[in-house]
């Protein structure tokens, strides 16, 4: 499947604000199933320089510096891209058991950006807790096989947890969205990430996209969209990464649009840095995953 991905985000501050140092992370990643092109970033006002690098992780890293002071910024980004779907990340009858994938992990000797010992162990915003290590721990048995395994914690989370929009934000810890069994997509994938690190598998937070489709006989509606979240699981050196969504209860598949993959969401924040001033803000983001049949 292949789309086009416009993603855009407007912020306002309540005063002017000076020195604006700014990290965007929008630009995909490369990552086995994916290919993407035509990348464009539109910042208005004008930065005095923009410097791209990678980050330690799976992820773009473009860096802003505006010195003269603003009360507005306009980020813009688009890009098109193409998903490889089908059956490779089903589970089989010869999948690795959770106990010989954590096993395999312990040997792992990769330490590049998708390494799975980087994935191990707690991280800011994904402490160990021991109510979800007892919580998933009837699925997460070290014989049974790690992506059947894996589904299961995905299902278990989208039945019992209740998507309610504004009922966290990005620093709500995962301890307090676990115990009220509700949050948004970004809490149901930490979740997941705390509960598999628990029993010894890598587990990575991903940000990326989601392809929604609009009620029966409406048209879709441009910028209704939004990023999404979920878990990336690895499954051994034969298996590798397989992505797991507990949003929707499933294995990531070619809805599934991947940006970057961190140790927890401060690591892929698609937005993040710091300025001179006090002033409040408000945020304003619109995103539009659209095939690219369709936009023809």
């Amino acid at each position: 499947m292949i789309y086009r991905i416009r993603h855009q985000t407007i912020v306002h501050y309540d005063a002017p604000v000076q020195l604006a140092r700014l990290n965007l992370r929008l630009r995909p990643a490369p990552w086995p199933g994916q290919w993407t092109s035509d990348y464009h970033l539109a910042v208005d006002p004008a930065p005095a320089s923009i410097e791209s690098r990678p980050g330690a992780w799976p992820v773009n890293v473009a860096r802003l510096e505006i010195d003269s002071p603003l009360c507005r910024i306009s980020i813009d980004s688009s890009f098109r891209a193409g998903v490889q779907g089908g059956p490779a990340a089903e589970a089989r009858e010869d999948d690795p058991t959770v106990g010989a994938v954590a096993a395999a992990a312990l040997a792992a000797r990769d330490m590049g950006p998708a390494g799975p010992a980087h994935y191990l162990h707690a991280s800011p915003r994904v402490p160990l807790v021991a109510e979800i290590g007892a919580w998933a721990a009837d699925l997460m048995a070290s014989g049974r096989p790690v992506v059947e395994a894996a589904l299961e914690l995905a299902r278990r989370i989208k039945g019992e947890f209740a998507y309610v929009s504004g009922a966290t934000d990005a620093a709500t810890p995962v301890a307090e969205a676990f115990a009220a069994r509700h949050g948004v997509c970004q809490d149901f994938a930490h979740v997941m990430v705390a509960a598999l690190r628990w029993f010894g598998l890598p587990a990575a937070y991903v940000s990326g996209y989601l392809r929604t489709d609009p009620p029966p006989g409406m048209a879709r509606l441009v910028g209704a969209d939004a990023m999404h979240a979920w878990a990336m699981l690895w499954c051994g050196p034969a298996r590798g990464w397989i992505g797991f969504d507990p949003t929707n209860g499933v294995i990531a598949g070619e809805g599934h649009l991947f940006v970057a993959m961190g140790r927890d969401y401060a690591d892929v924040a698609p937005m993040d840095g710091l300025f001179v001033g006090g002033a409040g803000q408000s945020v304003q983001v619109m995103v539009d995953v659209m095939p690219e049949d369709e936009a023809a």
